[in-house]
This record gives C-alpha cells, sequence and structure tokens, in this order.
C-alpha cells in the first residue's frame, strides 16, 4: 500500500490547523481537467488516509457516459487518492476556512493508476528526470467572458461591462476594453495571489470580450496544477458577476478561437543550463532542432490531447491566428512551432497548436513527449519557414475521429504515456465523438430539410 511520508503529513495537518480550516476540497483532475472528488469535514480527514473513489472516474467521457470497454477494474472498485502537499491551497470563495488539495490516484497495491492524467504528466517528467533534464513550461491562457445564456440553442454574446455596452468590433490589445471589466479581473488576481497562481500579464486578445492571463515559466507539474485551478476561478469569478469565463476552444462563431500556447525549454540539473542554446556561443543546439523535430512528427499522434473535442478543431483553420500545420520559424506566428526572439538563457520553442480547452495535464505531457521522443531519436527538424505557414498544406488531423486513429497507430507515444491510458483515452475520445454524430445541427435542418 502507498505510504505517505510522515513528515508530508505532518505538513498538512500543521498547514489546515494553522488556517483554522473547516472543510476541505479532496481534487483529483479527471480526463477532461474537471475537478472531480469530495468534500470532506476537516475533523474527518487523516491525510495517511487520505480518501477512497472508485477508479473509473478517469475513464467517463466529457457528458457523463461511458466506454462499452471497462478500463477501470470490472468490478468497479475503489482507489485511493494520496495528498499532494505542495498542492495545499485556500479556497478564497468559500464562506467558512476551507482548503483544496490536489491528489494523487493510486491503487492498493502502492502503484500508479495509470490512466489518472497527473500520473501522465508525471511518468513524462519521470523520463526527463532519468537523464538529468528539467522541462520549464509556461502557459499562455485566451478564455472569452460572455453573456449567461440558458439556452443550448442561441448563440453566446459578449457581457454588458461598467459602461453598461458590450465591445464593439475587435478590441486586440485594448487596455481601455480590460478596464471596462475591472471588477471581475481584480477580484481574479486576488483569489489566483491567495492559491499560489503566479499570473504574469493580461491581456485583451482579438475576440470580443476575450482575454489571455500568462503563467510566469516553471515547473510543469506546478503550472499544470495552476492552469487546472485558474479556470475555476475564472468561471467562480465570472459567475458572480453575473456571466460567464468558457475556456472552450471556439465558443462564437465569426471569431477567433481560444488558444494555450505552450512556451517549453530544458534546463540540465547539474549545471542549470538551458540545453536548447551553447554555453558558450549561444548558438542552438542539436538537441533543440531534435526536439522541435519531435513536435513535428508527433504532435499529429498527439493531437487528441491538444485538441480533445469536436469543437477543437473549428479553431484551426487558416488565417485565423491559429495553425493548420507544423511548420515551424524564427519569431513567425503563422507556424503552429514559433522560436520567439531571446538570448541564450531564454531559448525555448511555442507550440501553438493546443486549445485552451486542453486537460493541462494531458497537453503539457504531449508537448513535452513529442520533443523528447524527437531528441531521443536525434530526428531532424525541416527548414525553418520565412515566409506564411498558411500558404503551406494543412497536414494535422481535421476531426477528433482522425486524431484518435493516428494517436492508437503511434506506438513511441503509446510507450511513453502507457498503452493501457492511450487506449482508455481514445476510446473516451471515440465515444464522445459517437455522440456528438448522432446530433442533427441547425444547419443541417436549414439547408439540407427541403432541399435535397
Amino acid at each position: 500500500m502507498k505510504q505517505i511520508d510522515h513528515n508530508d503529513i505532518n505538513h498538512i495537518n500543521q498547514w489546515l490547523d494553522a488556517n483554522n480550516i473547516t472543510e476541505i476540497e479532496c481534487l483529483v483532475p479527471d480526463m477532461s481537467g474537471t475537478a472531480r472528488g469530495k468534500i470532506i469535514p476537516r475533523h474527518k480527514y487523516n491525510p495517511a488516509e487520505g480518501i477512497r473513489m472508485a477508479e473509473a472516474v478517469f475513464t467517463q467521457t466529457v457528458t457523463g457516459d461511458y466506454p462499452e470497454e471497462e478500463f477501470a477494474s470490472i468490478t468497479d472498485s475503489d482507489m485511493r487518492l494520496i495528498p499532494d502537499p505542495s498542492s495545499l491551497r485556500l479556497v478564497p470563495w468559500a464562506k467558512d476556512p476551507s482548503a483544496a488539495i490536489i491528489h494523487d490516484a493510486y491503487g492498493f497495491d502502492g502503484k500508479p493508476v495509470e490512466i489518472a492524467p497527473r500520473n501522465v504528466l508525471k511518468r513524462v517528467l519521470q523520463a526527463y528526470d532519468d537523464l538529468g533534464l528539467q522541462p520549464i513550461i509556461a502557459p499562455e491562457l485566451e478564455f472569452y467572458l460572455v453573456q449567461i445564456q440558458p439556452d443550448e440553442d442561441l448563440p453566446l454574446a459578449p457581457p454588458v461591462g461598467r459602461t453598461q455596452r458590450t465591445e464593439a468590433g475587435r478590441q486586440s490589445f485594448s487596455i481601455d476594453a480590460m478596464n471596462d471589466y475591472d471588477e471581475v479581473f481584480d477580484i481574479m488576481y486576488d483569489w489566483c495571489e491567495t492559491q499560489g497562481i503566479a499570473l504574469d500579464t493580461l491581456i485583451h486578445e482579438m475576440g470580443p470580450a476575450q482575454m489571455e492571463i500568462n503563467l510566469d515559466h516553471g515547473d510543469p507539474l506546478d503550472l499544470a496544477d495552476q492552469v487546472f485551478l485558474f479556470k475555476r476561478i475564472a468561471r467562480e469569478v465570472a459567475i458572480r458577476h453575473n456571466m460567464y469565463a468558457t475556456f472552450m476552444a471556439k465558443p462564437m462563431q465569426g471569431q477567433p478561437g481560444s488558444a494555450m500556447h505552450l512556451h517549453q525549454s530544458i534546463i540540465d540539473k547539474q549545471t542549470g543550463l538551458n540545453i536548447f542554446a551553447d554555453a558558450k556561443t549561444g548558438d542552438s543546439t542539436d538537441i533543440f532542432f531534435s526536439h522541435i523535430a519531435g513536435l513535428q512528427t508527433y504532435l499529429p499522434a498527439c493531437m487528441a490531447f491538444l485538441a480533445p473535442y469536436v469543437n477543437s478543431y473549428r479553431r484551426l483553420s487558416r488565417f485565423s491566428s491559429a495553425p493548420i500545420n507544423l511548420e515551424w520559424g524564427f519569431d513567425n506566428r503563422t507556424c503552429g512551432l514559433r522560436v520567439p526572439e531571446s538570448n541564450a538563457a531564454g531559448r525555448r520553442i511555442e507550440n501553438r497548436l493546443p486549445g485552451v480547452d486542453v486537460n493541462p495535464y494531458l497537453a503539457f505531457a504531449a508537448s513535452l513527449g513529442a520533443g523528447l521522443i524527437g531528441m531521443q531519436q536525434g530526428l531532424k527538424p525541416s527548414t525553418p519557414l520565412t515566409g506564411s505557414a498558411y500558404d503551406k498544406a494543412a497536414n494535422l488531423p481535421h476531426h477528433l475521429d482522425d486524431a484518435v486513429a493516428e494517436l492508437m497507430a503511434c506506438k513511441p507515444v503509446a510507450e511513453l504515456f502507457g498503452e493501457h491510458f492511450v487506449r482508455c483515452y481514445s476510446a473516451i475520445k471515440e465515444t464522445e465523438f459517437e455522440e456528438f454524430f448522432e446530433v442533427i445541427s441547425p444547419w443541417e435542418r436549414r439547408f439540407l430539410l427541403l432541399n435535397v
């Protein structure tokens, strides 16, 4: 049975007592990145034991359905959820002093549950650690604020701000347009500070009431936790101001989609230096180019992680500030892979493929994992593009079912992520696609009902 360190138990109990905690949100991110778990009174919570919950929670689709094939135990048995002491946080919107603790999933044999998304990222990070390497990542999250609209058949609209008007046109980088929602962002910043989410910058993006939050660079597991928690904060703040915060990849017709661009680099643990740049000359290293080549080669097989829903593929269209292929270039935002201008220490790759609708644990694992395989195989990238990547062919999966087929056919990704996990995830996505395919859209009724 998995044992939690005695010092960690003491740390958790002391922190809970010091903050007068009366209630605990025991959280675990599921396959869609949604918070699952239990809410437990402080006096009934024992961090040495954690909590128990059915392993099948990781096999749910985003609609709450399940694949026909069983990927958890056939008896629907429990797993152990063990608290990660580094994830202790206050819940700033709770009426009574409350804590949120992210838990890791283990079987009763002490082994990590292979289909738990946080464990998948840990598995990839362990592969880096075995090589003496530490990946660094910095996510940029785009999202929309929209009016509350209970009717799912009606389109979304931007919310009313302090001017009592909705935004007119597109307001890219507008300070005044952001200030229209000052009350939302003031609380959002305060709550993020309470939960240890290191916000860097706030930007108004292209769409009406579309915002971008950048997080400080750091350890991928910690940053994935921060993204997971930030989405909860953004939704909670928005609802309290009579609006929604949505992380759909393409929530509004005719408007830009929302991405989660990932900046990634790698540090040699022994020297503390960025291995993407030569320490003496500052030139890009062979490992840097192999990492890019790995992204070019294996990200198509990882598309189901980076574009996980049928809606995700609406974002990836030509001339939409979203990539249609995996060309790469220096400071070229038309490419799926961009290398920003930087000094040697800051040499990094920006993966522009993921939508903001991703599970951050799986998106980080996919992006870092694809680059790692490229490094291990010594792959060579294409020539960096100096023109527009939109003039090149689109070579990414166009639909979720295509992406799942590519994932299932890629052995190196299955070996890195775990074959059982890949089969489980693929089955979940196939089930979601089949459910979506049963829905007849308004477009079909409008143009096909009486015309064909």
